[in-house]
């Protein structure tokens, strides 16, 4: 797919097949390093939901030199491409976020990865930017939500229930609500979309990112970065009009950016001038029971209600 085909305007994917007990599942590492004990507990999590997990064989790599990467980048995309293209493997789990997607994404045989068919891919942080590289180049929905490994997954029996269910039986999960308010209030309708801020900002001008999110409900949280920071991710998005069209808009967690007013006055003021209904502290991200929300799906949110109704379910 080029860089412009599909990218004017966010369209519904198509869905993966839901699993069914006994589907083998990959874990791979991507970005980050992971620690081996956080590894076994959550693989010993999915076995407990009658999963079949299988670690990839560089999961647990540290880069020599980059020790912020898990292995090097062609064995972080082998390992990836290797599990996607196992006819035995039903879903590929990034164990964890970190840094590093970015840097392997290009190493991926994409027609190799679209000729094996579609499966389930799950991750967030910054794993956001293969959910845009899996949009554009496969046309596939995937799942912003928790990572085998994630400390958040591990300890928050909430983050996992919802996870399961998505897998399992997705119709049961077709309403996602939220304990947050409405920045913005109003209802609206679009694709979902989105993830980590700083990964969208950072996506701005490379191949297999989108140039605009049009028509879309756009996903949005990040952790650890300064208020000022957030401002400038949002400003280059704004000014480079990745914004213009956009049906409407959920906030999730901002977890260590400072006093959440300070956050909350910052967003408002970025984003509350689009005119269309902004949702807050809608309990995805960097935090603990963090939802998980599929991109790809037509849905419509209500940010008086706090709720994101998916027209049909994640999973086929």
């Amino acid at each position: 797919m080029s860089r412009t085909a599909g990218a004017s305007r966010a369209e519904p994917l198509r869905r993966p097949p839901r699993l069914a007990p006994g589907a083998r599942v990959a874990v791979v590492a991507p970005s980050g390093p992971v620690p081996e004990e956080r590894l076994q507990a959550g693989l010993d999590v999915l076995r407990g939901w009658d999963l079949d997990p299988v670690a990839a064989p560089h999961v647990l790599d540290r880069h020599d030199e980059f020790g912020y990467l898990a292995g090097g980048d062609a064995d972080r995309a082998a390992d990836l491409q290797a599990a996607w293209c196992d006819p035995a493997v039903d879903a590929v789990i990034c164990a964890r976020g970190g840094y590093g997607a970015q840097r392997m994404a290009d190493l991926l045989d994409w027609p190799a990865m679209r000729a094996a068919g579609p499966k389930v891919f799950v991750g967030f942080s910054d794993i956001t930017a293969l959910h845009e590289e899996f949009a554009a180049r496969l046309g596939l929905v995937t799942l912003h939500g928790p990572m085998a490994a994630g400390v958040d997954f591990l300890k928050n029996a909430r983050a996992q229930e919802h996870l399961k269910a998505t897998l399992f039986t997705p119709e049961s999960v077709r309403t996602l609500a939220s304990d947050g308010t409405a920045l913005v209030p109003g209802r609206a309708r679009g694709v979902t979309l989105g993830g980590c801020l700083a990964l969208l900002a950072a996506g701005l001008g490379t191949p297999h990112t989108r140039l605009s999110a049009r028509g879309g409900l756009v996903c949005l949280e990040d952790v650890g970065e300064e208020p000022y920071r957030l401002d400038r991710y949002l400003t280059q998005l704004s000014r480079a009009g990745w914004f213009d069209g956009v049906s409407g808009l959920l906030l999730g967690s901002w977890t260590q950016c400072g006093p959440y007013e300070k956050v909350r006055a910052l967003l408002a003021d970025r984003l509350g001038g689009l005119g269309v209904p902004v949702a807050e502290q809608f309990g995805f991200g960097h935090c603990d029971g963090a939802l998980t929300v599929p991109f790809g799906v037509t849905a419509e949110l209500d940010a008086g209600a706090g709720t994101l109704t998916l027209d049909e379910p994640a999973l086929s």
